[in-house]
């Protein structure tokens, strides 16, 4: 048997770790704090597996540089934060419509602009769904310990191969710099999602031709078939077309590819849910705060429990709405001044009461300002 390999590692080094597990062959990016270990491990790990690391002159080259690498191929991945995120969201528009599987870490900040470099921050979560133009889905995660940050990095991986699509890892700067430790798993546990390859002639092949699963085959640039790709709305050839109807199927492809997999895409965990009567909806370094703000309050006799989304987007919808129906109140707390609150009170308010807790000055909100919070409000 395979021996177990534990290590004390930090959240972004798991997930160097979980990408390279995945298939990572290719990382382009530039450093900025706090995401900057990704980029400094995968420089020296990716040449002792065969990738390559390229250290970029600024954000938008290097999403740029992991779309090409991902048509020709490779896995590939970039990490920023929020003022590199910003600068990517044009790019991340041009994967979602010419359907480029690739992975894009934010380790937030403070911000708007270049605000607390070194400070955590939860405030990209509406930008992770709608940072970019027009109509479109996204998915996106979010772990709040450092075995979640390998698991959901493969997972990152897993589906934007899957679904042909970019994916955005989600983390905040405790999450990034903390140090657990990680049980690995052993080689061979890992389940691994590779594209589509095409099982048609290159005569045959159509590049955006829509299969049962809404997810086109796709051939890597270089293997012999023929290619075009724009960031223009296009036809089952990749040809640019103002044709109403085949933008209209294209769009809607697009979004359902995605919105119609939910249950495939959504991870979520529960704490304490068994005879919950009120519930806190939590997610990164904020679920931990939560946790331990529970155990207080259950001592004190409150049923309450946890609700914390692993996958953001596309949020679960079923299960949230499971909670307005059966919950006497709903709690969002994160660090920002209402985000995620948006999306659960879009879903839950009309069956019951939610309240939001933010937090916006470059500290981690602390259990015993969540139970004041529950217990005042």
């Amino acid at each position: 048997m395979t021996v177990e390999k534990i290590k004390l590692m930090q959240g972004n080094e798991a997930c160097v770790e979980g990408a390279v597990a995945a298939g990572m062959r290719f990382f382009a990016g530039y450093p900025i704090t706090p995401s900057t270990e990704i980029a400094e491990i995968s420089a020296a790990k990716l040449p002792r597996v065969g990738g390559k690391f390229i250290q970029m002159e600024d954000e938008i080259a290097s999403i740029s540089a992991v779309i090409g690498a991902s048509l020709a191929g490779k896995k590939a991945m970039t990490a920023t934060s929020g003022p590199g995120f910003s600068l990517k969201q044009e790019s991340i528009g041009y994967a979602v419509i010419a359907e480029i599987p690739c992975v894009i870490v934010n380790v937030q900040r403070g911000g708007p602009s270049t605000g607390m470099p070194t400070s955590p921050a939860q405030g990209d979560v509406m930008q992770a769904r709608w940072g970019t133009h027009g109509d479109h889905s996204i998915i996106a995660l979010y772990p709040s310990t450092v075995k979640e940050v390998y698991d959901t990095t493969i997972k990152a991986f897993n589906l934007a191969e899957k679904y042909r699509t970019p994916v955005i890892l989600l983390m905040d700067e405790v999450i990034g710099h903390m140090r657990e430790k990680v049980v690995l798993p052993r080689e061979g546990e890992i389940k691994i999602y590779n594209r589509k390859k095409p099982t048609v002639s290159p005569e045959e092949y159509k590049p955006y031709k829509a299969t049962d699963d809404m997810v086109p085959e796709m051939a890597n640039i270089g293997e012999g078939y023929r290619y075009h790709v724009t960031g223009l709305v296009h036809d089952e050839f990749g040809n640019p077309t103002n044709n109403n109807v085949t933008a209209e199927e294209l769009i809607k492809r697009l979004v359902n590819k995605i919105e119609n997999n939910i249950d495939d895409i959504v991870e979520y965990e529960e704490y304490k849910m068994e005879d919950a009567e009120e519930v806190i909806v939590a997610y990164g370094s904020t679920a931990r705060s939560v946790k331990s703000a529970i155990d207080i309050l259950r001592d004190r006799g409150r049923k309450i429990g946890l609700f914390k989304p692993i996958t953001i987007w596309p949020s679960p919808k079923k299960e949230l709405e499971l909670l307005g129906k059966n919950m006497k109140r709903i709690l969002v707390v994160e660090m920002n001044m209402g985000q995620y609150l948006l999306e659960v009170e879009r879903i839950c308010r009309k069956y019951t009461e939610v309240k939001g807790y933010g937090r916006v000055n470059g500290e981690l909100i602390s259990p015993n300002e969540i139970v004041s919070f529950v217990e005042e409000g």
